[in-house]
């Protein structure tokens, strides 16, 4: 039954704080389901998915069989889909996946796990099909199906089109599934075209369906699911229709449901300035007027008539959002010397600051905020750049193979150890011509690799007016696995970043606060600024009180109105000098090797959403600018 506040969605939908949260909730109701049937000594049939989405389940049931002795032997298992076709062994494959995420450290029979096959010979898929379908039959169904969601809106690698009365079957990849599996392929081409997957009917006659769904990645797409009605167009619809399905959201996840996004089109608000100011934009931009021209009349026919009870008229509710709005403009990110700063974003003292930019990759800096960035070193604040990562998996092998031939000729033409060149270079070229696709890259490709990647960086910051040595290159271990796949941030990431942090006592930090980056590096790097910072603060160092700390986005999302505190003012010719700054970063120019969902390159992004960001201001009422860029405060 749903409440008042959930009459847009079609679904049950429950939202936590995070991903961990949600999770957990997952895993008490799974392993709640295993110890009632292991009580009536029957079999408890699970349907199992992959990708990002279970992750954190996987790891609570791990924990729950270690700590509590959860048992899964009476557990019998089927997974979702495979890869076609891939080796069980292969790095993409989800035998794989789950055997290092799950089936390795529970005690779940062997004999009791089953997962699409993607080494069978393609004219026995049918009948392998079958035996699939009538296995699951044959113990009577699955009791609880677990299931994530692809921004196509797919569940399992049901593309959009696949019919309601599917069953487990050979299908062709979506376009979009393709570049999302890029990244894990290490390349677009890579990745196979088709896929082996349960269908569509055979999810739906599952007892109980629990989707997950984490990031604001997915929000756009869980808005759809639970709020569209049902078409073939969102395959993740048809669980409306389920008599037992449930959707597990974070809140980044949940972000685009009208409980979320408008609350005062679904039911009455507990109005505060943030609520007010959210609301005020949205009916700006609603109407297609400026924030000083709505009146009393627009609040009420909009659902916000309480705004005007409670606060008083129209005029004083603009004239209050529109004030903080205009305080949020301003061209000087460090501060303007000398002036009052009561109503400005950043502090007037001291007129010089030393500033960190945490950039997760070796381009993000100029990318997300490299306007920003031109700014504090032509007025002359002492900045200083940390490059997180390498970047190193984001180079395509054949400018290791140019890079290479360049080692060789230079060392030909200046008279050095030509020999020692040689044997680098046929070395390098064997190991990228043997690589199979998808396929870890050898130590030496990965370093040259990262040194093309740093070598760019550095260009990139000489061109804004930086000197070397204030380009730090941290190299966090969690990032130098040479997988997409990266490891849990660690105490030595942590000491890496505290250390520099430190060492420059800075006065502003910025940090990539971009958390829709597809590949989590981002999200990785922004902890490790967060845990660094906040163990400063618990060591009660002197400077830290006065360090503020500010999150930039860009290269794949841009900050909600609501949420920016601080907006710096573009003109035309640093758009191109920023432009240029980008251009720097030849590897990743043209096409980079994991492009996202996004095919343009990442100039091209970065200035529509800055000119997005311009527009918007003026479309409120305020002055007309060429480009912003957009940041918000984090009070740690």
């Amino acid at each position: 039954m749903f409440s008042s506040q959930t009459k847009f969605e079609k679904v049950p939908t429950q939202i936590f704080p995070d991903a961990i949260a949600g999770s957990k909730a997952a895993a008490g109701e799974i392993a709640a389901l295993i110890r009632s049937k292991s009580a009536e000594n029957k079999t408890c049939v699970l349907g199992l998915a992959t990708g990002s989405s279970p992750l954190n389940l996987y790891k609570e049931l791990i924990r729950m069989h270690t700590d509590e002795g959860l048992s899964f032997k009476n557990v019998v298992t089927f997974n979702l889909d495979e890869y076609f076709p891939v080796g069980k062994d292969a790095l993409q494959s989800y035998n794989r996946f789950m055997k290092e995420n799950l089936f390795d450290y529970i005690d779940i029979p062997k004999e009791n796990i089953n997962i699409p096959d993607g080494t069978i010979a393609k004219a026995d898929i049918p009948a392998w099909c079958q035996a699939y379908e009538d296995k699951i039959k044959s113990l009577g169904g699955i009791d609880l199906q677990v299931l994530g969601i692809g921004r196509s809106g797919h569940i399992g690698f049901n593309e959009p089109g696949a019919g309601l009365n599917s069953t487990t079957r050979l299908i062709s990849l979506d376009f979009m599934t393709i570049l999302d599996a890029a990244s894990e392929f290490f390349g677009e081409d890579n990745v196979p075209k088709n896929a082996i997957t349960m269908g569509v009917k055979t999810i739906l006659e599952a007892r109980r369906i629990i989707l997950m769904a984490w990031g604001e990645g997915k929000a756009k797409i869980i808005q759809k699911a639970v709020e569209t009605p049902v078409n073939d167009n969102v395959p993740a619809t048809y669980l409306q229709n389920h008599p037992n399905a449930l959707f597990i959201l974070d809140e980044a996840a949940a972000s685009a449901l009208t409980r979320v996004k408008t609350p005062w089109i679904v039911d009455e608000c507990k109005w505060d300035k943030q609520l007010i100011k959210k609301a005020v934009i949205w009916l700006s931009t609603e109407l297609g007027k400026p924030i000083l021209k709505l009146t009393n009349r627009d609040y009420a026919e909009n659902g916000m008539g309480d705004i005007v009870t409670e606060f008083g008229n129209a005029y004083n509710i603009n004239i209050d959002v529109f004030n903080k709005l205009q305080y949020t403009i301003t061209g000087w990110p460090g501060g303007k010397p000398n002036a009052d700063d009561t109503n400005r974003p950043e502090r007037a003292n001291p007129a010089k600051k030393r500033v960190i930019i945490f950039s997760p990759h070796p381009d993000d800096d100029v990318i997300s905020m490299g306007g920003t960035f031109i700014r504090l070193v032509d007025q002359g604040h002492e900045v200083h750049v940390a490059y997180q990562t390498s970047g190193n998996i984001a180079v395509f092998d054949e400018d290791v193979i140019r890079f290479a031939d360049f080692i060789r000729d230079f060392h030909s033409t200046f008279g050095l150890d030509k020999k020692t060149a040689e044997d680098l270079y046929g070395k390098i070229k064997d190991q990228l011509n043997n690589k199979k696709p998808g396929e870890i890259d050898t130590k030496e490709v990965q370093n040259i690799k990262g040194l093309i990647r740093r070598a760019e960086a550095k260009a990139g910051c000489r061109y804004v007016g930086l000197a070397d040595e204030r380009a730090h290159f941290l190299d966090l271990p969690f990032y130098e696995t040479g997988l997409v796949k990266k490891k849990p941030l660690g105490p030595e990431d942590i000491k890496i970043t505290k250390d520099l942090l430190s060492q420059i006592k800075p006065h502003q930090v910025y940090a990539a606060g971009d958390l829709s980056d597809p590949h989590g590096t981002h999200r990785v790097c922004l902890n490790a600024v967060f845990k660094a910072m906040k163990e400063l603060k618990e060591d009660k160092v002197d400077w830290i009180n006065d360090c503020w700390l500010w999150l930039y986005r860009g290269a794949w999302q841009e900050w909600e109105m609501e949420n920016i505190d601080m907006a710096i003012p573009i003109s035309p010719e640093e758009l191109m000098r920023k432009r240029k700054a980008i251009f720097k970063h030849q590897s990743q120019k043209d096409r980079p090797l994991f492009p996202g969902s996004d095919a343009r390159e990442f100039w091209q992004r970065a200035e529509d959403r800055n000119r997005g960001t311009a527009s918007m201001y003026n479309k409120l009422g305020l002055a007309e600018y060429e480009a912003i860029e957009a940041f918000k405060r984090y009070y740690y």
